[in-house]
Order: structure tokens, then C-alpha cells, then sequence
């Protein structure tokens, strides 16, 4: 089997980024980054500029276009299929979120699609992990018609929230990791031999990319539904970790065993910081404000009277532990955005972009490449964190080795 990738929904090519760093061969032969309403397609441009663009004239490869008009039987065929599909519509950072309905949220069925046609032996989601209970008024039923969907194609699902301060990074960022193995390739047939509990918490690809320290809360759960049902009807409380084969799965609430390598906010903080980035004292205020508690009364839509809460947000943020987690909005005056008490200054100051890139666990000046500074910030706000996919693709490069040894037929 040859180490051969497809990553959809690119970005700035972070889960490129984490199997190419394992001095491995792995060859990406197709990637798809394009985000609509914009004429400038910033993230496209740094993912080119670092790993070039796909160059077959024997085939129009269409990288930097809808990835709903691309003929999918015209994409190359691949081992591992990736996609950190686009999570605006899962996120609490979006109010009114819509779930798999929402106009973003449907792009989980290009990825059914490429699936479908393309059969590869595994593949790999990151998303936000508000997406095993959207929609609200019906938690649950977006990740399991994505469960289902990859059932009805023969693959055998693991998932895992991440917390990668848990393991080794200097942010706290939870995130959601999907790892699908088709059932016809030698870790599919084997895994099953084991109980779906010791899957979770010792055997499986999640659990040895991410150890276990403890679970609890385990149950079962049945996705043996036709989709008019999964659609209107099916919800169900999926906890942070599980596995489902055949239509059965398990899911419980895992405790990781958390590195001993741990990596605090001041790590990551350059010295000789431009001025720009310090917060100048008429200002001082206004951040003080966005970020302490308030209360505040409001009238609804419908005329009734409510007061609005929200607690205090540390200011400046503790350099002694992890940060937390990095939005889009980065680098603004909002009350999501970090502030630090400079070491070398002992002033207050927003981040840099290659403190977030640090963050992000992407080299430095990774997205200076023409792209603003604002459009800098957002783009490593909707990028993974690189040291924590680089844990699993360290485990699938085993998963691979382990496949050639034998000769599998991944067809149907």
C-alpha cells in the first residue's frame, strides 16, 4: 500500500504539515482549499507557496475551486482521505448554529461523496467537538447521521476529543478526531477481535495515539435506522470517546493520561515584540471592560425582560499554564483575544502572528506569505493544532505498515 494522502477543506495545510514532519513518504495527490465570498484566496496561496500546487496536465486538478462542482471520480485515488471540514456551523462560537443543515455544515456530504466513489482504506476528521451534540434541539443527530454514513460504507469509526494541552501543547484547544478504517484492510478485520471497551481505552488507533488513564459512563448505542429516521428522530448523548462496527457502538467518557511533557503559555512568546502589539493606555479601559464579568439587562425578540451574564476573563491571560484557545477574531479588541504581561517589558500586549503560529504548532512566519496580518490571525484560528494530528499519523504510518505486510483488496 503506498502512503498516499488527499486533504479536503486544506486550510494552510496542517495535517499535510503533521505526517510530512514524520520523515516519512507520504505523498499528498490532491488537496481542495477554497473559501467562497472572497476573491483573494489567502489560504490556498500559503498552501502552494509551501507545498506546491498539484501538476498533472494529464488532469485538470481544480484545487482552488467549489469542492461541490469537482467530478469526483476524477480524484486521484489515495490511502487516507483527511478533511478538517468546516465547523462554523457545529461551533458555540456561532450563535443560531444550524447544524449539518446550515449552509456550511452540508459540506460534510462532499466528503460522503469522495467516500463513496473513492473507497480509501482510512480516513481522518477534525472538527469542533460541539458537533457530538448539535443540533440543540436535537444533540446528537449531526455526528450520528455522520456515523451512519460511514457505517453504510463499510468503515469501522473510532472518535476522541482532544485537549491538546492534555498532551504536550501549550494551548488548550478540544477538538474533535474521527478515524474511519474501511472493515476490508487488516486492522479492521483484527480490531474487532478485541471488546469494543478495550478498543476505546487500550487497543484502538485513538487510544494509543492519545492514552487513557481512566473511563467511565460506557454505553451502547444502535444506528440501525433508515435515514428518514436518523434525520428527524434519532439523538443521542455521545460522550468524548467511542467506537462503532456494524451498526453498534460504545461511548464513554475517557480521563487522558496527560503528558509529562508539559508546555506553558510563556513558552511561546517572542522576545523584541514591535510596538504595534502593546496596548496603549487609552485603550486600557475598554479591554478591562470586554474582559470583566457583567450583567447585563436585555429585552428579547419576544419582549421579555432578561439579564445577560457573562463571568470574567482573565486579564492578562496566566503564562504559567496552557493559553486558551486561539478564534479567527485573534489580534482584535474583543474579550476572546489574549493578552499577556510582556516579560521583557513588563507591558500589556496582544499576540503576534507567529506566537499564535507557535501555538498552532506551525513553524514561524508559516502564513507570511502575502496574506494580511488580520487574514494571518484567522487563518491559524480555523487551523489544528500540528503536534496533536502528528501523535495519529505517527500510529496510522504504523497502520500501514502493518497493511503491507499482506496483500488486501480495498475494493468491493
Amino acid at each position: 500500500m503506498k502512503k498516499t494522502m488527499c486533504e479536503l477543506f486544506a486550510g494552510v495545510g496542517g495535517f499535510r504539515l503533521a505526517f510530512e514532519s514524520l520523515e516519512s513518504d507520504w505523498e499528498t495527490v490532491w488537496f481542495s482549499q477554497w473559501e467562497p465570498s472572497t476573491k483573494k484566496q489567502s489560504a490556498h496561496e500559503c498552501y502552494v507557496k509551501h507545498f506546491g500546487d498539484c501538476i498533472d496536465y494529464s488532469f485538470n486538478y481544480h484545487t482552488n475551486e467549489d469542492i461541490a462542482t469537482i467530478n469526483k471520480h476524477t480524484i486521484p485515488d489515495h490511502t487516507l482521505l483527511t478533511a478538517g471540514f468546516p465547523c462554523q456551523d457545529f461551533s458555540v462560537a456561532k450563535s443560531n448554529a444550524q447544524g449539518i443543515d446550515g449552509k456550511k455544515g452540508v459540506l460534510w456530504w462532499q466528503i460522503y461523496e469522495t467516500l463513496k466513489i473513492k473507497r480509501p482504506p482510512f480516513c481522518l476528521f477534525e472538527n469542533v467537538d460541539r458537533l457530538l451534540k448539535s443540533p440543540s434541539k436535537q444533540r446528537g443527530r449531526d455526528f450520528g447521521i455522520i456515523l451512519d454514513c460511514l457505517n453504510t460504507l463499510g468503515y469501522l469509526v473510532e472518535w476522541r476529543v482532544v485537549n491538546s494541552a492534555d498532551y504536550g501543547s501549550s494551548q488548550r484547544r478540544s477538538r474533535l478526531y474521527i478515524f474511519a478504517s474501511l472493515h476490508t484492510t487488516n486492522y479492521a478485520k483484527l480490531i474487532p477481535c478485541e471488546s469494543k471497551y478495550d478498543i476505546i481505552t487500550h487497543s484502538g488507533l485513538m487510544a494509543r495515539a492519545f492514552p487513557v488513564e481512566s473511563a467511565e459512563s460506557a454505553q451502547l448505542f444502535d444506528i440501525s435506522y433508515d435515514f428518514k429516521y436518523m434525520s428527524d428522530e434519532f439523538s443521542f448523548d455521545f460522550q468524548n470517546a467511542g467506537y462503532i462496527s456494524d451498526g453498534v457502538g460504545l461511548t464513554m467518557k475517557v480521563h487522558p493520561k496527560k503528558s509529562e511533557c508539559s508546555r506553558f503559555f510563556s513558552d511561546i512568546l517572542q522576545k523584541d515584540v514591535p510596538e504595534k502589539y502593546f496596548i496603549k493606555e487609552d485603550k486600557l479601559d475598554k479591554w478591562k471592560y470586554l474582559k470583566g464579568a457583567k450583567k447585563i439587562p436585555r429585552i428579547s425578540s419576544g419582549g421579555y425582560a432578561y439579564t445577560y451574564s457573562e463571568g470574567a476573563v482573565a486579564f492578562p491571560d496566566y503564562l504559567d499554564k496552557p493559553s486558551r484557545t486561539i478564534l479567527t477574531g485573534e489580534g482584535t479588541v474583543s474579550r476572546s483575544s489574549h493578552v499577556v504581561l510582556d516579560p521583557q517589558t513588563n507591558r500589556l500586549r496582544t499576540l503576534t502572528p507567529i506566537e499564535v503560529e507557535r501555538l498552532q504548532g506551525f513553524p514561524d512566519n508559516w502564513t507570511n506569505t502575502g496574506m494580511s496580518e488580520r487574514m494571518r490571525y484567522f487563518c491559524m484560528g480555523n487551523a489544528l493544532v500540528v503536534p496533536t494530528v502528528n501523535r495519529i499519523a505517527r500510529v496510522i504510518n504504523e497502520l500501514v505498515a502493518f497493511e503491507n505486510r499482506y496483500f488486501v483488496d480495498y475494493k468491493d
